[in-house]
């Protein structure tokens, strides 16, 4: 039969201990030193009995006294035990009570500049990023389900109201078949795209070489009838830009960014696409000439389904978000500029492979 286990004394119960220990030390050598001198002093000053006898007394009163002192000592440390760790305590209740609704509660500890101070200042800092965290998924979350509607709305309503009609033509069912099929190609992309940014948000699982180059020069020809019918001219100048990362991330990178150039661009407009090393960067610019962007709206394109101008029936407003994601996966960033005389210059810029 097994012994059931002793309770595992507190952290305040092993600090009062310590303390306890230490002043029993420290108390018992200088007794034990002036107990020393005082039988000396005694034996040369005083016959041996009377000696003998003076020393058992002050033995009795310095017995008495080192147990008082030591449950003193003990009482005392037991309190400064218990408010060094109060601190501690109320980090304890702070983390308890937080919860995927409660994400509000913080410890705002005051007081001296100390380590706990540090770590319930570090505590706050995690919670606010995990309140920011968990409200940006909600509004995510709200979003995606905003975007899956539209497309299924349009496939349920379409459906009812052909099959309400039991005279319905073949041209009225070609049609409802035309609707579901493209409200189907709308939400296939939008899955796409969200898997790609869930993909690009987790932790690489693979590491090569990879030159951005190919990528860039892929991404031009991907698009190229796609730019051939909206009238705008793709130039490429692809020089060696090496990076380390997940190839397929970062060619997806290189096609969000060219399809974005192309599908927001003028008639008659051009899509500049430079690949180079740059102060120890691997770089890749894609430069369109699109309509003119507000400055304050640029930083908003990289949000989830963030679309300049309202939608315009293709995409799911997700490819810069992706973009930025891959970027930051990469331990890179993703630079927006808007150009004066209308369009955008998006910088991709990630560390570069040692030469």
């Amino acid at each position: 039969m097994r012994r059931p286990r002793l309770p595992r004394p507190t952290v305040r119960a092993r600090l009062t201990l310590a303390y306890a220990l230490l002043f029993a030390l420290s108390t018992g050598l200088v007794l034990s030193i002036s107990w020393w001198l005082l039988d000396r002093h005694l034996a040369r000053t005083l016959p041996d009995a009377t000696a003998a006898d003076a020393m058992a007394d002050v033995g009795g009163l310095y017995a008495l006294a080192f147990a008082g002192s030591l449950l003193i000592a003990a009482a005392t440390g037991w309190a400064l035990a218990g408010r060094a760790l109060a601190p501690l305590r109320r980090m304890a209740g702070t983390a308890r009570r937080v919860s995927g609704e409660r994400l509000n509660e913080r410890v705002a500890l005051e007081g001296p500049r100390d380590e706990l101070r540090d770590l319930a200042d570090a505590l706050d800092g995690m919670l606010e990023t995990l309140s920011e965290s968990f409200d940006a998924e909600r509004r995510f979350a709200a979003t995606v389900s905003h975007e899956l509607r539209g497309p299924l709305t349009v496939i349920r309503s379409e459906a009812e109201v052909t099959l309400a009609d039991p005279d319905a033509s073949p041209a009225q069912l070609r049609a409802m078949g035309e609707a579901v099929v493209e409200a189907s190609e709308r939400t296939d992309v939008l899955l796409e795209g969200l898997m790609a940014l869930a993909r690009s948000r987790r932790t690489l699982l693979r590491r090569e070489e990879v030159d951005l180059a190919p990528g860039a020069r892929a991404a031009a020809a991907a698009v190229a009838e796609e730019a051939r019918v909206a009238d705008v001219r793709i130039r490429v100048q692809a020089g060696s830009a090496v990076t380390v990362g997940d190839r397929r991330l970062l060619e997806r990178l290189a096609a969000n960014l060219v399809e974005n150039a192309v599908r927001h661009n003028r008639r008659g407009g051009t899509v500049q696409i430079e690949t180079a090393r740059h102060n120890g960067d691997a770089t890749l610019r894609v430069v369109n000439t699109g309509p003119p962007i507000p400055a304050s709206e640029a930083e908003r394109l990289t949000r989830p389904f963030e679309r300049f101008g309202g939608a315009d029936g293709r995409g799911a407003g997700l490819g810069l978000s992706i973009v930025r994601a891959v970027a930051e996966a990469h331990e890179g960033r993703l630079t927006l500029a808007p150009r004066p005389e209308g369009g955008l210059t998006a910088e991709v810029s990630l560390p570069a492979m040692p030469t």
